[in-house]
This record gives structure tokens, C-alpha cells and sequence, in this order.
């Protein structure tokens, strides 16, 4: 067992498994468990890099007891790594309420990041947007509070950036249409790093009508990027 007293949060690839850092996977393999959204997700990555740690899961229904459990252990001097199944954990993801737990209940725990691909920064980069200041949403409300936060992205001095599945892309690009048409310029990164990684760009309308013309696009986890 590692009697480092360290909590890890370790970044993995949103989609190209070249994407990890060597400390990370120093880490995931040293680690006693690995705390993972969806274990058969994090098990081919960890067969990539030949991990044999064992896995675990724990993601946005895991109950107080499983919370209690791995802080028990933790206290124990177990070693845990905790794993998202694609990107940073902890953003807009499960993950940041055992953090937080963990700050709360074992305070002499160290909490270590291990940084690597994120999606939200990922998609930024590529827009050419000029401005060191955004709002992040992470995935928008299906109904309540959605209204509201198109009323803040249009009275927004800075960019504006959220995710969003491809189910609703067209609902989300007719929205900000309707809102913006010409007068806002819109990014859509979708697939990133992956073989048909694609960074739409141009006016609200413009997007909204490249989408609609051409529904193969509508795959794949998207990032959409406000510029203010």
C-alpha cells in the first residue's frame, strides 16, 4: 500500500487515449483504487497503458454510504485516484461532491490534481475569440432556469461556453438563432481530439444553418462557445 496521505484527481483523454501524461499514468498505477464514472469505460483506458489497478465506481447516483465507505478508507491510508470517463473530474461531474467531503472529513488529506485534457479548454482554443475572460454553464437546464441563462449570455461582456449532447444541438443552435442571428458569433467544437474532431464557426445563424444542413455533424459530445 502508498502511505502517502494524497488524494488524487487525475485528467484522462476526452477522446485520443494518446492524451495522457506520464504522471498520470504513474499515478493510476501506484494508487490502491481507482475511482471511476463508469468502470468499463476507464478499464480499456487502463488496458491501453497495461494499469492493473483495481477500479471502482462512483459517479452522480452513488449513495452517502459509498461516500462513507471510501472516507473510511481513506482514513485507513488507502490510496485513492479519482477518474472521470472523459476529461478534468470534478468539472461538471459527480466527482466534486466527494472532494468537497473529503476537505470537510479528512483534513490532513492532501488533495492533488493531476492535470491534463479538458474539453471546456480544449474548444476555447480553437475559436479564436479574442478575450482572458468567459462564463462557464457545464451542461444547461432541459426547461427551468434555461430562459435565464440566455438572458445572461445576452447581456454578457464576456464569452460564454457550456456543453451540450448532440440530441439537443439543434433545439440549443435555434435558441441562440432566434436570439442572435447575425449579431454574435457562436463556435460549436464537437469530437474533439477524436478522427472527426470539427470546430464549426461564424454567426448564430450561420452555425444553426450549417448544422441544419448537414445533420451527419450531429454527433458527439459538443462544447458551444458565445464570443461576447
Amino acid at each position: 500500500m502508498n502511505n502517502s496521505q494524497e488524494f488524487y484527481i487525475v485528467a484522462t483523454p476526452i477522446g485520443n487515449l494518446e492524451d495522457m501524461t506520464y504522471r498520470a499514468i504513474r499515478i493510476l498505477s501506484e494508487v490502491d483504487t481507482i475511482l471511476c464514472e463508469d468502470t468499463r469505460v476507464t478499464r480499456k483506458l487502463l488496458k491501453h497503458y497495461n494499469i492493473e489497478t483495481s477500479t471502482e465506481s462512483y459517479h452522480a447516483q452513488a449513495t452517502t454510504n459509498r461516500e462513507d465507505s471510501i472516507i473510511r478508507r481513506i482514513n485507513e491510508g488507502m490510496t485513492f485516484a479519482l477518474v472521470s470517463d472523459a476529461g478534468t473530474p470534478t468539472i461538471s461531474d459527480p466527482g466534486v461532491r466527494l472532494v468537497g467531503r473529503i476537505w470537510q472529513e479528512c483534513p490532513d488529506f492532501k488533495i492533488t490534481s493531476i492535470p491534463g485534457a479538458s474539453a471546456l479548454i480544449t474548444a476555447i482554443t480553437t475559436t479564436g475569440f479574442v478575450g482572458n475572460q468567459f462564463t462557464f454553464y457545464g451542461f444547461l437546464p432541459h426547461k427551468k432556469g434555461r430562459n435565464k441563462i440566455f438572458n445572461e449570455i445576452a447581456d454578457s461582456k464576456r464569452m460564454s461556453v457550456f456543453y451540450e449532447s448532440p440530441h439537443r444541438l439543434i433545439k440549443t443552435l435555434t435558441e441562440l438563432s432566434e436570439r442572435f442571428g447575425d449579431s454574435r458569433d457562436v463556435a460549436v467544437g464537437r469530437e474533439l481530439t477524436k478522427m472527426f474532431e470539427e470546430t464549426v464557426r461564424g454567426s448564430a445563424e450561420e452555425v444553426y444553418q450549417f448544422f441544419i444542413d448537414n445533420p451527419d455533424h450531429i454527433r458527439g459530445e459538443c462544447v458551444i462557445i458565445i464570443d461576447k
